[in-house]
Parts: C-alpha cells; sequence; structure tokens
C-alpha cells in the first residue's frame, strides 16, 4: 500500500516537472514585480490570472477535498490577494508566478478554517 501511494506522488511531481504553464503566470515573480510596479493595472491582471489558475486547481481535486473553498473570502479579499502575492515574489524572485499563486491558494486554504 506505501509503495503505491508513492509511485502516485512520484507521478504527480513527474507530471508537475513536464507541465508547461502559459499566460501571465509563465513569468517569474521578478517580472511580476516589475510589470506590476510599471503598470498597477498590469498588477490585477496578474491577479485575474491567478483566480483562474485557482479555480482549475479546485476543479483537479479529488471529491470531497477544497469543497465550499472561497477563492474571494470577505476576511482575505482581492487586494490582500494581490499584496499576498507581491509580498511573497519579493522575498522569492527566482521562483514562478504560479508557484506564488499555489502559496496563496494554500494561503486560503488556512483562511476558510479560521
Amino acid at each position: 500500500m506505501w509503495a503505491l501511494g508513492w509511485s502516485t506522488v512520484a507521478a504527480e511531481e513527474q507530471g508537475a516537472r513536464t507541465s508547461r504553464i502559459v499566460g501571465l503566470g509563465a513569468a517569474t515573480c521578478w517580472q511580476f514585480t516589475a510589470d506590476a510596479a510599471a503598470d498597477p493595472q498590469v498588477g490585477r491582471d496578474y491577479l485575474a490570472w491567478a483566480q483562474g489558475f485557482m479555480s482549475g486547481i479546485i476543479l483537479s481535486r479529488p471529491p470531497g477535498v477544497d469543497v465550499g473553498l472561497d477563492l474571494n473570502p470577505p476576511t482575505f479579499g482581492l487586494m490582500d490577494q494581490l499584496q499576498f502575492l507581491e509580498d511573497h515574489c519579493a522575498r522569492n524572485d527566482a521562483v514562478d508566478f504560479s508557484t506564488a499563486v499555489e502559496a496563496l491558494y494554500k494561503r486560503l486554504r488556512l483562511e476558510g478554517r479560521t
């Protein structure tokens, strides 16, 4: 049973390495930071991409996982989420923006538990 679970995790990790992100999320955090500083509207465009990406994450989750997760909770709204992404990327400028969005998704999962 343990070997089956491990092979599933390994397959998921391999799939993550071979998947290709497209759109604004394909940028690095450094690029996001530079783009958002140059034009605040572009930062909102990145946030819109992030909301779509997180919606895709929810749709890909197994039945019963993340049911009812609110991607725009009243306690952690869109502007707070954009600030989270900006802060995360400032600390991790070499990672992909999509990685920052995954961190935001995990943060939103915690928000649902508060």
